[in-house]
């Protein structure tokens, strides 16, 4: 694994919004949100990983949160730099942000859902 490269959620939600729209085929998050090809989002930051119901997860993903993965905005900026090199094996295809400007970004937008996409 990568060295995290960031210490809080501290973006701008509002940029992340914009950056968001390269998840939105495959990820959902807000009020309503469900499981499209990948996990719906809301409260993720924070969250246990491989832990949205009644979606199948890689077992590459199964087996880092059987060893306690918890989705921190560390965590986060680090798998989303290039997702298949952080998890080999998972279902993911995208390639990742490169940006950290974009990373802290959808991260802080990230934080904004809660559970129940408030």
């Amino acid at each position: 694994m990568l060295a995290p490269t960031i210490a809080s959620a501290e973006g701008d939600a509002e940029a992340g919004k914009k950056v968001f729209r390269k998840c939105k085929a495959c990820h959902a998050v807000g009020e309503g949100a469900e499981n499209k090809v990948g996990p719906m989002l809301n409260g993720i930051v924070g969250r246990q990983a491989a832990t949205v119901e009644d979606f199948g997860y890689s077992p590459a993903l199964m087996k880092l949160s059987e060893d306690g993965l918890v989705w921190t905005p560390e965590e986060l900026d680090v798998f989303l730099t290039k997702p298949r090199d952080y998890a080999k094996g998972i279902k993911m295809t995208f390639a990742g942000l490169r940006k950290e400007d974009d990373r802290v970004n959808i991260i802080a937008y990230l934080a904004t859902f809660e559970g129940e996409g408030s």
